[in-house]
């Protein structure tokens, strides 16, 4: 039944997600794959294989995880202005990668961890370049959204499987590596350009904001109420604030891109 759920449940928003990004453009798509697209599912699994306390300790390693996303954007906008899709990806990954090293040396709770990952996203996008190019559309291959929901579905299996081994704090640190982000801006730089990449890097790291949400709700009540109730009241927080995020003035609306 579990096996099944994460086969089905992290490629259908991927899925979603991509094709709201066809539709309205790299900015929505960044927006919605801030939310914890992976991650929610991720952890819903990891309370129910290990426990809920164990999801709960996992949620402060998640929230510094989505920091280490937003570094990730924050190093592919910046090297997109000089490089092609390669050197970008290899760059971002590796930032990725160091920011959760440090991480990992350093134990946070829940509500340290948010305010460190509040302050990366101010950071993060008072650095990033901004851009008013016009966006033109195109058409993808036949196979990228199958290779986007494969994709989902192994990483989610490969995480939860071995997440004991891991530790709930290394688990929820993990948990956030940016496969989609990866695949999405890089077919989106390759396709549409650096300013459509960048775009949709921006709307990623507002999307944190709605993550930042998610997991503070879901720390703080997994030990203490039924799961279903946890998670679904994450998952409206989580909501509630990336609505005020798309209709925030001056944050989404100047970004807008119309559809194709």
């Amino acid at each position: 039944m579990i096996l099944a759920f994460k086969l089905i449940v992290t490629p259908f928003f991927i899925g979603m997600v991509t094709l709201a990004g066809r539709k309205w453009g790299p900015t929505v798509s960044g927006l919605l794959m801030g939310l914890p697209l992976t991650s929610a599912p991720i952890s819903v699994f990891l309370a129910i294989q290990y426990g809920a306390a164990f999801a709960a300790r996992s949620a402060s390693g998640n929230l510094a995880g989505q920091a280490s996303v937003c570094i990730f954007c924050l190093a592919y906008s910046l090297s997109a202005q000089k490089h092609g899709w390669i050197p970008c990806t290899i760059i971002s990954i590796a930032s990725f990668l160091l920011s959760t090293f440090i991480w990992n040396q350093i134990t946070l709770t829940l509500l340290p961890a948010v305010a460190v990952l509040g302050i990366v996203i101010c950071l993060v996008l008072w650095l990033m370049p901004r851009s008013t190019a016009v966006i033109l559309p195109t058409t993808p291959p036949r196979w990228d959204l199958p290779a986007r929901m494969l994709l989902a579905a192994t990483f989610v299996i490969t995480l939860t499987t071995f997440a004991n081994a891991l530790g709930p704090h290394l688990s929820g640190l993990i948990a956030p590596f940016p496969v989609f982000g990866t695949i999405i801006t890089a077919f989106t730089h390759r396709q549409q350009g650096p300013d459509a990449a960048t775009r949709l890097l921006r709307g990623i790291v507002f999307g944190s904001l709605a993550y930042t949400a998610f997991f503070l709700v879901a720390g703080n009540l997994l030990t203490h109420i039924s799961l279903e109730w946890t998670y679904l009241l994450a998952s409206a927080a989580a909501i509630c604030v990336s609505a005020v995020t798309f209709i925030a003035p001056g944050i989404f609306n100047r970004n807008r891109i119309p559809a194709e």
